[in-house]
């Protein structure tokens, strides 16, 4: 099947934003601004670099280095610039432009299909050939959507397969990994592999992993009980843990082994403890959603005889026999961007390099992106960007550019429902507020801002949105690498607040109010802080 028609939309040329931003900003921005100031500068004296300086001389970032950028959202013109053309490693900053890219490029409406499809012939409920699973990348299909699709497949008579269960992954490439992505994350969901056939186990939608749940035993030195969500048997559980006595230390671990489909139990959990859950990758997405369908189909009475076959394209001449769609773009971009889905972003550069080049490779995909990028202005000869999620250490970004995009992408006719996928500062809502929903509560930028957040070890990132004390909406980039401190999101909250507290146009600039001892930072805060299942303290 040849790539997909695109959807056309109006793009605004560089006279049109021209007349949009005004000239007068335009050249103010050329000559001072994102694109131009030296190193540490500042366009005026309002007293806001003053204020964000001082944010900067954190002795946490002692040896590290900062990239901040903060323009009006309205002209466009800089307002603070410190080392804004440097590059650095964005973390999930990678995320915006990703998604930004995948609206353009697929377009808010776009959904996935996962089709069953039929070759041969069909008689008084035998099919006389082979039933074909195939997938074009979606990553949110859940077991009970493999179900329906089961269903469907008995509702249109279907009651025995003399063939077989072929599945076809081929909209995408055979890589599953990224570039660079971390050997010892293999069986992290956070790191799961990508596969256009797929499947998730829960709501969060994190496609490619399977859910482990251990209960502890009524008595010590029993095995606990191991249960997998979904249930399947592409994976097998090698249960090595043990229950031990009430009050001792809960030590399970659930780990996949290398090159493999079995899930190590390790450890003890007490008796009377709350079961414990992990989110596992699986290896080869392909096979564990063929094996979730080939159980739903018999559990609706559907015999399959043949083999199951992997990786094999479906002949044009196979007859649709049922259909699941993903939900549109524009609600997948929630799950997305408010918990930092890796899986989804890698999904969507692969969709997009489909779209426009009918390669659905990272290669492809990144491409399509950096082409986007291009027409938006932004001036991708000083960035690289080598996977969707910003998993890769390789992917660096100056914060100029990042904030460039937020800039020009206002003018898209998809933005309000781009900007609306955004995390929003202190909203309790896990869907609303995603990754800042416990940041900056009690300030002006609660409620107020938002932004995409990013965390590696060693690189945290915000960059997005916030009104300041007069109304003025601004633009914002700050990205922090090389620090050693395991968090330094306060340092990032302290330049957003900054802006929310005060009026930046008149400078009068009221910064944080001073914290008397620092934060410790949370277990684990060396990533971001949706990876952290269950109960991240973001």
């Amino acid at each position: 099947m040849g790539p997909v028609t695109r959807t056309t939309q109006t793009r605004k040329t560089p006279a049109t934003r021209a007349t949009a931003l005004g000239l007068a900003a335009l050249l103010l921005w050329a000559a001072q601004g994102l694109a131009g100031a030296p190193a540490g500068a500042g366009p005026s004296d309002t007293g806001l670099k003053g204020a964000v300086d001082a944010i900067l001389a954190d002795p946490r970032l002692d040896g590290g280095a900062a990239g901040v950028v903060v323009a009006d959202a309205s002209t466009g013109a800089a307002l603070y610039r410190r080392d804004g053309d440097d590059r650095l490693v964005p973390a999930s900053n990678t995320k915006i432009p990703t998604s930004a890219a995948a609206m353009a490029l697929l377009g808010p409406d776009h959904r996935f299909r996962t089709e069953v499809l039929a070759t041969g012939r069909l008689d008084s409920g035998v099919l006389h050939g082979d039933l074909h699973l195939r997938g074009t990348g979606d990553p949110t299909t859940l077991a009970a959507d493999y179900d329906r699709l089961a269903a469907r497949v008995a509702a249109a008579g279907i009651r025995r397969v003399t063939g077989r269960l072929v599945a076809d992954d081929t909209r995408f490439d055979a890589n599953r990994l990224g570039r660079s992505w971390a050997a010892d994350d293999e069986s992290s969901y956070y790191s799961a592999q990508i596969s256009a056939l797929t499947l998730a186990p829960d709501t969060d939608y994190d496609s490619g992993t399977v859910i482990v749940e251990a209960s502890p035993a009524g008595a010590p030195g029993r095995r606990p009980a191991v249960t997998l969500t979904p249930r399947n048997d592409h994976v097998r559980v090698d249960n090595r843990a043990t229950t031990v006595g009430a009050g001792r230390p809960d030590t399970l671990t659930v780990e996949r082994a290398h090159g493999t489909n079995t899930l190590v139990v390790r450890g003890g959990i007490p008796v009377g403890a709350s079961p414990v859950r992990e989110w596992v990758a699986v290896d080869d997405p392909t096979g564990y959603a063929t094996a979730v369908f080939a159980d739903a189909l018999a559990a609706r009475g559907i015999r399959v005889e043949g083999p199951t076959r992997l990786g094999v394209r479906t002949p044009a001449s196979a007859r649709p026999v049922a259909v699941h769609e993903s939900m549109p773009l524009k609600r997948l971009l929630h799950p997305l961007m408010k918990l930092s889905n890796n899986m989804h972003a890698e999904a969507l550069a692969k969709a997009v390099g489909y779209e426009v080049s009918g390669s659905g490779s990272w290669e492809a995909g990144l491409a399509a992106v950096g082409a986007y990028l291009r027409e938006e202005g932004v001036d991708t000869a000083g960035l690289r960007q080598a996977d969707g999620s910003g998993l890769s250490r390789m992917n660096l970004f100056p914060a100029a550019r990042l904030a460039e995009l937020l800039l020009a992408v206002q003018d898209a006719p998809w933005y309000a429902d781009w900007y609306a996928s955004l995390p929003v500062a202190c909203d309790p809502d896990r869907m609303v507020g995603g990754t800042l929903r416990k940041r900056m509560c009690g300030t002006p930028a609660a409620l107020n801002a938002r932004g995409k957040t990013g965390t590696l070890t060693g690189a945290s990132a915000l960059s997005g949105y916030v009104t300041d004390a007069a109304g003025r909406r601004l633009v914002y980039s700050v990205v922090l690498n090389n620090h050693l401190a395991a968090s330094v999101k306060d340092v990032e909250d302290a330049v957003v607040v900054t802006l929310a507290s005060s009026d930046t146009a008149r400078g009068r600039i009221t910064g944080p109010a001073p914290s008397p001892e620092r934060r410790a930072a949370p277990p684990g805060a060396a990533l971001e802080c949706s990876w952290r299942k269950p109960g991240a303290s973001c």
